[in-house]
């Protein structure tokens, strides 16, 4: 059975506006747009889409940034790139508007500024649904001139936070350089460094913890985890391949998995069974508050029950979501751990 002392967490959860966190990654937004529809085109097979409204979001690396904000009040910076193009302003724009500091952005004419835009139609009597997904992305590796503007960003931005998330969308951001520096620095300055990535966890060695999900975990280590047993022998495999500190793997309904190299182990259980709407975003929320409860003090496996809790919550919502300190805690308080089994 599954025990967590919940007045302990509450107080951890306070202390989450603390910390300073800087996010090295791919930053994207996500631009949504939306429209209603009743008949098709006379120029082509296609439906005639009458927009109505759009909306944009951080997404990718620019969404653990965004998660980070809302927690702390701001007190997050990004190191990215974007191109000189329409959407640069605009994914500039908005991390403006949510309070993250693009002191250490680099703009990067030959790339283009990452942009995923859905376009989501409904008519009468049906839902919403996306109709088509366009994707505006540079996927090469940065030019050396570039790389090394990079790293000079990290040699200042790094001293001045308290944690580090390497935040990796394989969009190109993340070149071997980089990683290695960054982890060179987080350790010279003693700070904390997390990682999440979808593949090549291996390029990431002696960082703190990394948050991959099962899927990702599987395709690492060789074989599917189907119970306890061929679970954590994954989650040792990959800190024995890794050299990290610890790792989290999420398990999607199953909750998540916490490893740590003195070889505690803690299965968390899912905190919300029901009500979950969309996944989307939800491993930058776990990184964030993950990394952000680390960097405040608290212990790996109350920062995971925390994560898992801000999880639980953005789920419920469509789309990347967000969630705050008092969100965090009015759910915290309803949950009855006695009765959840891990």
């Amino acid at each position: 059975m599954f025990t967590a002392d919940k007045e302990e967490l509450l107080k951890g959860i306070e202390k989450l506006i603390n910390p300073s966190v800087l996010v090295i990654g791919d930053m994207a937004i996500d631009e949504m747009v939306y429209g209603t529809t009743d008949r098709m085109s006379r120029e082509a097979p296609v439906l005639i889409l009458r927009h109505y409204k759009t909306k944009v979001i951080l997404g990718a690396a620019s969404n653990a940034a965004n998660n980070i904000a809302s927690l702390n009040c701001g007190k997050v910076s990004v190191i990215g790139t974007y191109g000189d193009d329409y959407y640069a302003p605009i994914l500039l724009e908005t991390f403006k508007k949510s309070g993250i500091s693009t002191e250490y952005m680099i703009k990067d004419e030959s790339r283009a500024t990452t942009v995923k835009t859905r376009i989501s139609g409904s008519c009468s009597q049906s839902i919403t649904q996306q109709i088509v997904r366009i994707d505006r992305e540079t996927v090469d590796e940065l030019s050396p001139e570039i790389e090394a503007k990079v790293i000079e960003q990290m040699e200042l931005a790094i001293p001045k936070h308290d944690a580090v998330i390497l935040s990796d969308y394989n969009i190109g951001l993340l070149t071997e350089k980089v990683i290695a520096k960054a982890i060179e620095l987080a350790k010279k300055y003693n700070k904390i460094i997390v990682v999440d990535s979808q593949k090549d966890l291996d390029k990431f060695q002696g960082v703190t913890s990394m948050t991959p999900n099962q899927p990702d975990s599987e395709k690492f280590v060789g074989f599917f985890i189907k119970d306890k047993e061929s679970l954590e022998k994954a989650g040792k495999e990959m800190l024995a391949k890794t050299n990290a500190e610890s790792a989290l793997i999420t398990l999607g309904g199953d909750g998540m998995a916490l490893f740590e190299k003195n070889g505690n182990f803690v299965k968390v259980p899912v905190f919300n069974k029901t009500d979950v709407f969309d996944v989307t975003g939800a491993g930058d929320t776990v990184v964030a508050t993950y990394t952000l409860a680390m960097a405040a003090g608290l212990s790996k496996k109350n920062a995971a029950i925390i994560s898992n809790l801000a999880a639980s919550i953005v789920v419920r919502h469509f789309g990347c979501a967000t969630t705050t300190i008092d969100v965090l805690k009015s759910t915290l308080e309803k949950l009855d751990f006695g009765g959840i089994d891990a």
